[in-house]
């Protein structure tokens, strides 16, 4: 009988569009389980849970694997290690992210990156955590 693999849920700004590409792009491996994209701007159980947590949703992508959160790097780096060696942008994201200490390194870079991208594309902020004054990057 074959072994039943969990639904592996990747939560994330769909308005983003360097998030959305790289969530579109990730591949893991079948033998992982099935990932599955979630928008982080519509409301949903695992919205809720990671709200519940205190995680905020703008600072970092959220990776579900059975019930452990992976948070932005941490995140990112279970991506790699989950990752499908199929095609060149899975093979880099392997490369670069394997190594813990350099997803910790570079994700808040690449986060950055991504919040002066949203602030010149005028996006509003998820702000899952209700903080007064935080609806723009």
């Amino acid at each position: 009988m074959p072994t039943q693999h969990p639904d592996i849920l990747l939560v994330y700004d769909d308005e983003c569009p360097a998030c959305d590409n790289y969530c579109r792009m990730v591949r893991i491996r079948d033998t992982v389980g099935t990932l599955k994209l979630v928008n982080a701007r519509e409301s949903s159980e695992v919205m809720q849970e990671i709200t519940r947590q205190g995680l905020d949703i703008d600072q970092g992508m959220v990776l579900k694997v059975g019930d452990a959160l992976y948070y932005g790097a941490d995140a990112i780096h279970a991506l790699s290690l989950m990752g499908s060696p199929s095609g060149v942008f899975n093979r880099l994201n392997h490369w670069m992210f394997r190594s813990k200490g350099r997803a910790r390194l570079l994700y808040p870079l690449l986060r950055s990156c991504r919040n002066l991208l949203l602030k010149m594309l005028r996006k509003t902020k998820i702000n899952n955590l209700g903080l007064q004054g935080n609806d723009r990057f």
